[in-house]
C-alpha cells in the first residue's frame, strides 16, 4: 500500500511521532474516534490525516518501548485497523516505515517516479538562449528522455562565472516546454525567488550548496509541487535525510533525492560519485533516488560509466548535462555530453534497465 497521494501537514509539532496507524478502506468516524480515545488514554496525540482511500492517523507522543509496544498491540486488535507502523529512526516521515512500498510521484500523464519506469532528465547546465534550448530539447526528446534541465538562476563556485539569466530563462524554459511538451526542472537557491521559479518549473531543485539552507528547505516545503534535493557536497547519509525531512514536515511529500558526488582526496574527478548510498537510501527511506553523474565526476568521459552503474545499482533516474557544442558552454561543458555520446548512452542505459526488469 502506498501512502504518497496523503497530504501531510505539520501533524508532529510539538510532540515525538511514536507511530503510524493505517486504517482499512472505509472507515467510519466512529472507528476512527475509538482510535483517538485508545491514544488518549495513553497520553498520546493524534492528528488525522485523510487521503482519497486511506485515513492515517499520527499518534504524537514520547513513550517508553515498552507502553509504545502494549498500546501497539491494542490498536491493532480492532478490526478496522488495516496496520500499526512503528517509527524508530529519528528521521520520521521520510523513514522506510511510514510507506515500505515507496512514494511514487506523479509529474505527467505518462510521467511518474517511482515505480518500474526509470527517469532521465537531460539538458544544459545553463539556459543560454532559446535557440539553445530548443536545440537541446527537441533532440533529447527524440532519443528517449523525459524531463528538460536547465539552469536559470546559477550559483557558481567563482563570483566572475556566469551567473545565469535570470527570470528571462525561467521564460525560456517555459516557452520550451510549451514547444516540445517536456516537463521542466530548475533550480532556486533564494526564498525570494521561489515564488517566481515555481510558477514556471516543474520540478524544484535544491542544489548541493543548499541543502542544509533551513530557511529555504522550510520555505519549498510549503509548496504542493516536486523537489529534486541534492545531497550536499561533504554530507552524511543522515543529514541528506535530516533535509529531506525538513521539506516534509511542511508538508510537501514529493520529493526525490539526488547523489551528486562528494568531496574526498579523489584528484582524477571533481566529485566522488558514492553510488553506495544508492541501495543504502533505498533501504532507509521511501523517497525515490535519483543520480548525477555529471557532477559527480565532472569529466564527460565518465558520465556514462557512472550512468549505467547508477541504474543497475537501484536508482529510480538520472539527471544528466547534454550540450550540442561543450566547448562553448557558458557553464559546466567538461562534464556535458555531446548529443551523438548521449545518444549512444540513452541505448545502452535501455538495455540496463530491462535488463534488471525496468524500463525507460
Amino acid at each position: 500500500m502506498s501512502l504518497s497521494f496523503l497530504f501531510i501537514p505539520n501533524i508532529f509539532e510539538g510532540g515525538e511521532i511514536g507511530m503510524i496507524i493505517v486504517l482499512k478502506p472505509g472507515v467510519s468516524e466512529e472507528e476512527i474516534q475509538k482510535v483517538v480515545d485508545k491514544l488518549k488514554e495513553y497520553d498520546y496525540g493524534a492528528h488525522i490525516s485523510r487521503g482519497e482511500n486511506r485515513v492515517v492517523i499520527g499518534a504524537i507522543g514520547e513513550k517508553r518501548m515498552e507502553e509504545k509496544i502494549l498500546i501497539m498491540e491494542q490498536i491493532s486488535s480492532f478490526p478496522f485497523v488495516e496496520s500499526v507502523i512503528p517509527i524508530l529512526t529519528s528521521y520520521k516521515l521520510v523513514s522506510k516505515e511510514l510507506n515500505p512500498q515507496g512514494t511514487k510521484i506523479r509529474i505527467s500523464e505518462d510521467i511518474e517516479i517511482g515505480n518500474k519506469q526509470i527517469v532521465i532528465i537531460a539538458g544544459p547546465c545553463a539556459v543560454e538562449s532559446k535557440e539553445q534550448l530548443w536545440e537541446i530539447a527537441g533532440f533529447i526528446k527524440s532519443v528517449g528522455a523525459k524531463i528538460l534541465r536547465g539552469g536559470a538562476f546559477k550559483p557558481r563556485t567563482s563570483p566572475y562565472s556566469f551567473q545565469g539569466l535570470g527570470v528571462e530563462g525561467l521564460k525560456i524554459l517555459y516557452e520550451t516546454k510549451q514547444e516540445f511538451g517536456l516537463p521542466i526542472i530548475t533550480e532556486v537557491m533564494d526564498p525570494r525567488d521561489l515564488e517566481t521559479v515555481a510558477e514556471y518549473a516543474d520540478i524544484i531543485q535544491i542544489g548541493a550548496r543548499n541543502m542544509q539552507n533551513f530557511t529555504l528547505l522550510k520555505e519549498v516545503g510549503k509548496l504542493r509541487k516536486p523537489v529534486l534535493l541534492k545531497r550536499g557536497l561533504s554530507a552524511t547519509l543522515e543529514e541528506f535525510l535530516f533535509s529531506a525531512e525538513y521539506i516534509l514536515l511542511g508538508g510537501n511529500s514529493e520529493v526525490i533525492l539526488c547523489e551528486r558526488g562528494i568531496r574526498t582526496f579523489s584528484d582524477f574527478s571533481r566529485n566522488t560519485l558514492d553510488l553506495s548510498i544508492v541501495p543504502a537510501l533505498k533501504e532507509k527511506t521511501h523517497l525515490p533516488v535519483f543520480v548525477d553523474p555529471s557532477h559527480g565526476t565532472g569529466n564527460y568521459r565518465y558520465v556514462p560509466s557512472m550512468a549505467k552503474a547508477a541504474i543497475a545499482a537501484g536508482a529510480d533516474g538520472l539527471i544528466i548535462e547534454v550540450h550540442p557544442h561543450p566547448e562553448k558552454a557558458l557553464s559546466d561543458g567538461p562534464q556535458s555530453l555531446t548529443f551523438s555520446d548521449f545518444k549512444r548512452l540513452m541505448g545502452e542505459l535501455k538495455n540496463i534497465a530491462a535488463a534488471i526488469g525496468r524500463e525507460i
